[in-house]
């Protein structure tokens, strides 16, 4: 216990995430349950061009990756872009990308939680429903709530464990696939409208990007500020080759890729045979439990990050004295989960996850512009050449996805951004005389 207790930080937490753990929780921020729908999605709006399209969003991905990069290595304290937002525009803004950036992460687990359910019931079909279900997510979500109670160097060898698993089953995937490709399968003849193309884009984005969530966890990181451009960049690197060779396969092995449900096991069927199907759907569970546990270490960080700063009831920012994690806002996140995950009442939310994850981003790339002129602010151990460009152009590649959302989903989110709007207000008239938290900078 004594080297852990020398690793104690100012926030009460424990650095016990190094480097590479960093790359594991980073692609399995990414690699999440979307790849194994979208190839057919995407295909069925762009069809070979979609290849385009996720080259297009590694393009994208890599800009503002760039910006949180740069970002990043200015903060060794937990909050990732709460706290990237609070530092550049203020306690308003601030509390609103938190707060947004906490319900899309929790809505979005739920979401995978309940998507794992189903695959589990390619095997067992009486685990979609009834008692079977609701045994099944209660058991999952207290496990992960479990291991990320217990401390983050355990969260840290389970996201190493799941990484490995849903790499491998992939990587079979796409080895095998390539040695069957059908080359007439690859027509370029019908090009996609602007609005097609923009979409399959977008609905990339769910798929492609979340690397962002590993910098919520850098108070707890060894070396957040040198660690956190390299393992965002690699991720980035592994995922953006592992997902185009995922789509040539699908499009040069499986016909009526657009009209699959399962595109990768149907894919794999074809020539991995009976056994293809069922590889790929394990696959598929481990890397959803994979996902899940690096959101739910990354969800249950946030309220943590803003209780830190006065903008939520002190009990979040409360850490075990054993285990050095932040158990309450654990135990609070969980249970939200647990709740959105078997009412269902949370799901529809789904649609803001996106609309969200990119506005998380544009401020972030924002946030690049404003702190350098901040000379208050700690300098960047990772300094974007062209950086003011690199910032608008991030911003603008935000914007073009943004503009290929429906009115709906921004509705659901504007709902969202004045809930928290409302709680921000509420809460800071109840805290009104009182003195805020001072927060030791890192």
């Amino acid at each position: 216990m004594s080297g852990i207790a020398q690793q104690e930080t100012s926030e009460g937490l424990v650095r016990g995430i190094r480097k590479w753990d960093l790359v594991g929780i980073a692609i399995n921020s990414i690699i999440g349950a979307g790849i194994f729908g979208l190839p057919a999605k995407a295909f069925g709006l762009s069809n070979t061009y979609s290849l385009f399209a996720f080259l297009a969003c590694a393009v994208v991905g890599g800009f503002i990756t760039l910006c949180f990069s740069e970002v990043s290595s200015r903060y060794s304290q937990t909050g990732g872009p709460y706290l990237y937002a609070h530092k550049a525009f203020g306690s308003v803004v601030g509390f609103e990308v938190g707060w947004l950036l906490w319900l899309s992460r929790l809505t979005s687990c739920a979401t995978i939680c309940n998507l794992m359910v189903n695959y589990v019931a390619f095997f067992l079909p009486s685990a979609g429903s009834g008692a079977w279900r609701l045994a099944l997510i209660s058991v999952v979500v207290i496990v992960l709530t479990t291991v990320n109670l217990r401390g983050v160097r355990e969260t840290a060898i389970v996201s190493n464990i799941f990484t490995i698993g849903k790499l491998l089953p992939i990587i079979l995937f796409v080895t095998v696939g390539l040695f069957y490709l059908n080359p007439q399968s690859f027509s370029f003849a019908v090009q996609p409208t602007y609005s097609s193309f923009s979409t399959t884009v977008f609905l990339l984005v769910f798929a492609f990007f979340g690397f962002e969530t590993s910098t919520v966890t850098a108070g707890e990181v060894t070396n957040p500020r040198r660690d956190f451009p390299f393992a965002m960049f690699a991720a980035l690197g592994v995922v953006a080759v592992i997902y185009i060779l995922i789509q040539v396969v699908c499009i040069g092995t499986l016909p009526e890729l657009a009209n699959s449900e399962r595109p990768l096991a149907d894919a794999s069927s074809r020539f991995l045979g009976s056994a293809g199907g069922s590889i790929i759907t394990l696959g598929a569970l481990v890397s959803m439990l994979g996902a899940m546990n690096v959101i739910m270490l990354a969800a249950t960080r946030v309220p943590f990050a803003m209780a830190e700063r006065g903008q939520l009831p002190q009990i979040f920012a409360a850490t075990h004295r054993r285990y050095h994690t932040p158990h309450i806002s654990i135990l609070f996140s969980s249970a939200v989960i647990l709740v959105a995950t078997l009412s269902n009442t949370f799901m529809s939310a789904l649609t803001i996850s996106t609309i969200t994850r990119l506005i998380t981003y544009a401020v972030t790339c924002a946030s690049l512009l404003v702190l350098r002129r901040k000379a208050s602010e700690q300098p960047a151990l990772f300094r974007v050449p062209a950086g003011a460009f690199v910032s608008i152009v991030s911003l603008g590649l935000c914007i073009w996805m943004l503009s290929s959302s429906s009115w709906d989903e921004a509705r659901d989110v504007g709902i969202a951004a004045v809930l928290g709007l409302l709680m921000y207000f509420m809460y800071k008239a109840r805290r009104k005389g009182q003195s805020p938290p001072v927060v030791q900078e890192a």
